[in-house]
């Protein structure tokens, strides 16, 4: 397998498969099939470096954007004061919903819930502009941001790094864009805690096969 590589015009050297190349089918499935989100087995002590912060971003803008263009933007925050007020904010959110709805904490969740403040960094993927209106527009505006974040988790996954992707904090856009200074116009989606993993082993979710969620031409023909 040949890999080619360029100089773009911003001086970046950009490296890329021709199409049709082989890759390790079972190797890269397995990575998809086993990034999920930890909270638990992290390492609250370790820091994670901007450095490999700055590489997995790299990797996660090469997602797939809509018309609107390169409008995400990540705020990563490891102000140790910045991060208490945040997961304040996160346990009220998480509060208020476990009361609204009657149910019962996951211990996983209860894990997370209680030292997420302690997490050594929290990243919080941003898009320049809002959602419309109708689904359309809506879809299109997520869509240029998701596929990004999942893609900054496959890379922070490869790297013994374990996140879980959160959206809890997006429902209080004004608080959480005054105490991290972000202007209007710009929209806040999910926030990922950060922490390289401690052990944690990482399986195959239990999910519906293919068989019962696919229709063939049209809705419930199997």
């Amino acid at each position: 397998m040949e890999v080619r590589q360029a100089t773009g015009p911003n001086g970046l050297k950009t490296q890329w498969l021709e199409f049709g190349d082989m890759v390790d089918l079972e190797e890269f499935d397995r990575i998809l099939k086993t990034t999920r989100s930890i909270r638990r087995k992290l390492d609250f002590k370790r820091e994670v470096p901007m450095s490999v912060i700055e590489e997995c971003v790299d990797v996660a803008v090469q997602a797939p954007v809509g018309l609107g263009g390169e409008n995400w933007r990540f705020i990563v925050v490891k102000d140790v004061a910045v991060k208490r007020e945040l997961s304040n904010i996160y346990n009220e959110v998480l509060r208020d919903i476990v009361s609204e709805r009657e149910i019962e904490l996951k211990p996983t969740h209860r894990a997370l819930m209680d030292r997420l403040h302690e997490i050594p960094c929290m990243i919080l993927a941003c898009v320049v502009g809002e959602p419309g209106e109708n689904p359309g527009q809506q879809t299109a505006f997520y869509g240029s941001i998701l596929p990004a974040v999942w893609s900054l988790m496959l890379a922070l996954r490869a790297r013994d790094i374990g996140a879980t992707w959160t959206t809890l904090l997006s429902s209080r856009q004004a608080q959480v864009g005054q105490l991290l200074g972000i202007p209007g116009g710009v929209t806040q989606t999910v926030m990922l805690p950060v922490a390289y993993t401690k052990g944690a082993v990482l399986r195959v979710a239990d999910r519906l096969p293919a068989k019962k969620v696919i229709y063939l031409d049209r809705w419930g023909e199997k």
